[in-house]
């Protein structure tokens, strides 16, 4: 109530700046379905009222009477109940009140002003309609009844709510904004810092400007707000509305549209993987992707579509669980994942939905419960199972992620047939196949062939064909197979050693076609040939900008090595910590592309290869730097043929306490200390006078405690000049960062997506804590 007295005392000190841009509406006024042609507009027509046809029509025609941009774009609409042709919208002559009536007579929305005095009613030019007493004084307004979208000069506070059929969007008083699913399920949420820093919000409002910044505005916070988003055509052309709107498949987006176009175009979007919007596909409905396009299909045979026209309202059982005439199994659904959102939790006193268990106890338990109808295991090696309880159960595939999902069905299970033996009236005839098969049978022998010649034309000799980097396997990105023998001859007998690592040295070779290589021979791992080919195999489905390229490989009796692209300017470390060579200090911009670029190769593995790839082992020596200074993560992939005692010095605390599985949160500790090490050009477990003889992390948050971020920063960039091209926007971020990947409790830890979206600046840092949970020592 407050805030609705605050936003009416402001209509009053601004209307005699805005009574020239408003258009006047007189009791007794009316517009009619049946003329869509008529309109009550803007004085510069930018906004208009009037009845709009159903977008997709409908027969017989049905319509909205809406606030339209100039061009057709709808921004509000009295109610969202469409009317027939016979509807019309009216400011009653003496109720006062604005109502819309169907064809039959039934008052289908009203802004429920009657009895409050009203004099007219008014358009202006930034779209907000407002029913007005004594022609002064408004008594209802578009702008404070919001339905599913927002405009500029539009104040959002936490009394509103965008809505659109299950799916809302809230403010919350803390300054948080939400989607939410049927008022439960919040899927997606974006914050201040207000919690972070003890702030306590007063009346937090959500703005979003013209140039297509979206901000939460508080008394308590700074006049430029919370930024929760900006649009990609940032204050780019003229005359371009940007709005906000909920859409009915959950997601919210931002649009731009310029004047009279009637064009609408994304600028910006909350959920970037649609499937990830819960309940995009309904109940039981499993979401995935067919090119750039989200498509709704059920978990297997045993279930069917609840509408066929639509499948987006969700799956049924074609045998209930209760009515099976045999046996209860589970159905297994690789690359699944069941979406879990709080308030599952596992800090639950009672009922909770998560537990820590192995893949198949979480198959089997669910299936002897009777209050689970569903599981999912994220494969992420923490063990954390989710029970799905009977009711609304939404699912995404994707081959990317690790995830496995269980259904509870009546035996057996029959999974969906793959799309090449789906029924759809189309079947390859035999003779088909066999030309098919015949024509690629001749075609490979014919490339076979041509290969063959092309390597062996300038060499009499057979042995050309040892340049098998020039062959068909270099060709497709697989990895080539070596003999020991010609990497031997290729590194001139392991000559000339360019560094050595926990498991082997890595020496410097060039291939037959002048290409200069890095062949890593690998030590003590003799007996694991299957295990050094399996992490051949993962090694070689990666493919980054920030991952140092395998080109091949040997695996001969007990020689293991690997062959990657060389990098010009070796390992991090050279750069970062050589006292020798001063003139290879490496400046702050440099530093930063390689956080950056070593963040990104890192969510990478994590999240974005065929199968999630935990390193285990990141620290400077692992990260390479090219001709460019771009970095490449390296020695990926083989975490399982190293052994403890090869990688310690980087490690988690959890490693070391429990010896808990290798999980991806391990891998941001070692990357949030390589960080501090960038940022301060030191080593994280040297001690010194510099460090008043402390650890580096627990150094550096003291200093950062004190507001001497500038003192982390390597003194070297200083006694070089080079701190002028120092950002100190950039050390905030990167040490803030640095401090939330190395917190000791594993789930405090940012995912490595979160970690570039923050050194990007497009996620807002909180205040991080003490690395190791301390107090403050300040005041």
């Amino acid at each position: 109530m407050t805030t609705q007295i605050q936003t009416l005392l402001l209509s009053i000190l601004l209307l005699p700046t805005i009574s020239s841009s408003m258009s006047i509406i007189s009791p007794g006024s009316t517009l009619y379905a049946s003329n869509t042609n008529q309109t009550w507009s803007s004085p510069n027509n930018t906004f208009s009222l009037g009845f709009i046809p159903l977008n997709p029509p409908t027969s017989p025609p049905t319509f909205l009477a809406a606030i339209v941009f100039s061009g057709g774009i709808p921004i509000w609409s009295a109610g969202t109940i469409p009317v027939d042709s016979a509807a019309y919208l009216q400011l009653h002559p003496t109720e006062g009140n604005l109502r819309l009536v169907n064809g039959s007579g039934h008052t289908v929305w009203n802004s429920s002003t009657t009895n409050l005095g009203v004099s007219s009613a008014s358009l202006d030019d930034y779209g907000n309609l407002a029913v007005m007493r004594n022609g002064t004084f408004p008594v209802w307004s578009s702008f404070e009844h919001p339905i599913d979208t927002v405009v500029p000069w539009q104040q959002f506070s936490t009394s509103h709510v965008l809505r659109n059929g299950l799916y809302s969007f809230r403010l919350l008083s803390d300054g948080t904004v939400n989607l939410q699913w049927d008022d439960s399920t919040a899927y997606w949420s974006r914050g201040t810092s207000s919690s972070s820093n003890n702030r306590t919000l007063t009346s937090p409002t959500l703005e979003l400007q013209s140039t297509g910044i979206l901000s939460v505005l508080d008394p308590t916070l700074t006049s430029r707000g919370a930024i929760i988003a900006y649009s990609n055509d940032y204050n780019q052309g003229s005359d371009i509305l940007r709005f906000l709107r909920l859409d009915g498949d959950g997601n919210l987006r931002m649009y731009g549209s310029a004047r009279g176009s009637g064009v609408q175009t994304v600028i910006w979007v909350a959920v970037e993987d649609q499937c990830r919007v819960f309940g995009y596909c309904g109940n039981m409905g499993i979401c995935s992707y067919s090119g750039k396009n989200p498509i709704c299909r059920c978990p297997s045979q045993n279930f069917e579509l609840v509408d066929p026209k639509d499948s987006r309202k969700g799956c049924k059982r074609k045998v209930e669980t209760q009515d099976c005439p045999g046996n209860l199994t589970m159905l297994t659904m690789e690359h699944t994942l069941f979406l879990t959102f709080p308030p599952q939790s596992i800090f639950a006193v009672e009922g909770s939905e998560v537990f820590f268990v192995a893949i198949s106890s979480c198959r089997m338990s669910c299936l002897i419960s009777p209050t689970c109808d569903a599981s999912t295991i994220l494969s992420d090696g923490m063990g954390m199972c989710y029970y799905k309880k009977p009711g609304f159960i939404s699912g995404y595939s994707n081959p990317a992620l690790p995830s496995t999902s269980y259904f509870k069905v009546c035996s057996p299970a029959v999974p969906n047939a793959s799309p090449s033996m789906r029924s759809d009236g189309w079947r390859m005839h035999s003779w088909a196949v066999a030309l098919v098969v015949i024509g690629t049978v001749l075609g490979l022998i014919a490339l076979e062939v041509s290969l063959w010649w092309w390597c062996c034309r300038s060499s009499p000799k057979f042995g050309g064909l040892s340049a098998k980097y020039a062959l068909l396997e270099y060709a497709s990105c697989a990895p080539v197979q070596f003999s020991y023998k010609e990497l031997r001859h290729l590194t001139k007998g392991f000559e000339e050693k360019l560094g050595t690592g926990g498991i082997g040295a890595v020496y410097r070779g060039i291939l037959a076609d002048k290409t200069v290589v890095a062949v890593k021979r690998l030590n003590g791992i003799e007996e694991g040939e299957r295990q050094f080919r399996m992490a051949v195999s993962t090694i070689s489905c990666t493919h980054h900008l920030n991952l140092v390229r395998l080109i091949g490989f040997c695996c001969e009796r007990s020689h293991r090595l690997l062959v990657y692209e060389f990098m010009q300017n070796r390992s991090l470390d050279n750069c970062l910590f050589q006292t020798d060579h001063p003139g290879r200090l490496l400046n702050w911009e440099s530093r930063f592309k390689i956080a950056l670029g070593t963040a990104r190769g890192i969510t990478y593995l994590h999240d974005e290869c065929p199968d999630c790839i935990v390193h285990c082992d990141i620290k400077p020596e692992n990260i390479l730097l090219d001709e460019n200074f771009s970095a490449k993560v390296s020695d990926f992939g083989l975490a399982k043929l190293k052994t403890l005692k090869d990688r310690t010095d980087y490690l988690a605390p959890e490693w070391l306490q429990e010896n808990l599985p290798m999980t991806s949160k391990s891998d941001v500790y070692s990357y949030g200390m390589v960080l501090l090490e960038i940022v301060s050009g030191k080593r994280h477990m040297e001690v010194s006078a510099e460090t008043n003889w402390k650890m580096l992390s627990g150094w550096a948050y003291e200093e950062f405690e004190k507001g001497n971020v500038m003192g982390i920063v390597d003194r070297r960039l200083a006694q070089t000049q080079a701190q002028q091209g120092v950002d100190v926007e950039q050390v905030m971020r990167a040490i803030q960062v640095s401090f939330w990947c190395i917190q000791e409790p594993p789930s405090q830890r940012p995912r490595m997506g979160e970690v570039v979206r923050m050194l990007e600046g497009i996620t807002e840092i909180h205040r991080p804590p003490h690395p190791k949970g301390r107090p403050s020592t300040l005041c």
